[in-house]
């Protein structure tokens, strides 16, 4: 196929680029359906003439749908859509994209959706949907998944379905709450996908960081003991990577705190830890629940981050190898790639 494709590229260049153009349409209805035509032109940055002639195509092709409420992907355009995915991965050198990172950052498995979610919102919903299938692929009978908060998590627990087994799953959050918005919560979070998953789910009612005292407190609680060790036997951990600043506010971090993270210059944090672009520990936050070190007992650690300003917060995490698996997009594969300092 790459022969194809590189032969396409030189002889074919328009045709290439009408296919990428008019997946990227379908992608994007398939994700906002009902779509009207002025919102999908908006979103996918074409002008409207442009995306009202392509409409009309893809509809004398059954491929689209045109209803008085918008826009819908008919089942012979989900077709289409599922037999161009890797073809277009191939067009956008994505596969090569994926490879590097594997091997740069000693992974098991990368995958690298098209686009850059710092530009355009739908790119984490494709990092969600492409974590769900790698969910599906691994997931055993009587497994605990447990997931951290942020808005990455959410596009994941937006694009849950139900694996083979649901009634089977326990999904519990990685972690406490940071008192940010509750759609973006891992309690929140944890329960949504259990619902869409039709599995099971714990909650853990605890506040994110802690003083040392309210800690030792807090984690004698029987409920809170139980849950806890739900979460440190999790078989399967999903989780995001935050830049280290953005974190640091988001947990309104004390002024000495925050002058001990800048001065380190972190770069990346997960779970509480905050790292350099060594990979070194700058600073931890007591936090309620999963730890650095329960890592090493999960079967699968999942990180879904994207965009090209998480870069070298993506770096910086994966330096000391505590996850196994990235889920990213295009936007950070490509300045991954190109800092040669990452």
């Amino acid at each position: 196929m790459r022969a194809l494709i590189d032969l396409q590229k030189k002889i074919f260049p328009d045709v290439l680029e009408v296919m990428q153009r008019r997946y990227q349409l379908l992608h994007y209805i398939q994700l906002m359906q009902p779509i009207g035509r002025r919102t999908l032109a908006d979103n996918v940055e074409l002008a409207e003439r442009t995306v009202r002639s392509e409409i009309d195509f893809l509809n004398k092709q059954g491929a689209v749908e045109i209803t008085s409420r918008g826009m819908n992907l008919t089942h012979e355009g989900q077709s289409i859509l599922e037999q161009l995915s890797e073809f277009i991965k191939e067009v956008a050198d994505i596969k090569v994209l994926e490879s590097r990172l594997k091997d740069k950052l000693k992974l098991d498995y990368v995958v690298v959706v098209p686009g850059d979610s710092d530009q355009t919102s739908w790119v984490k919903q494709e990092m969600g949907k492409a974590c769900v299938r790698y969910l599906h692929d691994v997931l055993k009978r009587d497994d605990t998944v447990a997931i951290t908060g942020g808005t990455t998590m959410a596009a994941v627990a937006d694009m849950m379905t139900p694996p083979p087994f649901p009634e089977e799953m326990l999904f519990v959050p990685a972690r406490g709450g940071l008192g940010e918005r509750m759609e973006n919560q891992a309690n929140t979070i944890c329960a949504e996908m259990a619902k869409k998953a039709r599995g099971d789910y714990r909650l853990l009612y605890v506040p994110d960081p802690l003083s040392e005292e309210s800690y030792q407190t807090i984690i004698e609680e029987p409920s809170v003991k139980e849950v806890l060790d739900l979460i440190r036997h999790s078989e399967i951990v999903v989780h995001g990577i935050g830049d280290a600043l953005t974190m640091a506010e988001r947990r309104k971090t004390s002024r000495s705190q925050l002058n001990q993270i800048q001065q380190g210059e972190a770069k990346g944090e997960a779970f509480g830890y905050y790292f350099d672009r060594h990979g070194e520990l700058v600073h931890k936050v007591r936090t309620v629940g999963l730890q650095l070190e329960d890592l090493k007992d999960a079967s699968h650690v999942i990180a879904v981050a994207g965009g090209r300003s998480k870069a070298q917060a993506i770096a910086s995490y994966f330096k000391p190898g505590q996850s196994n698996v990235l889920i990213t997009d295009e936007g950070a594969a490509k300045e991954f790639v190109r800092d040669t300092s990452l």
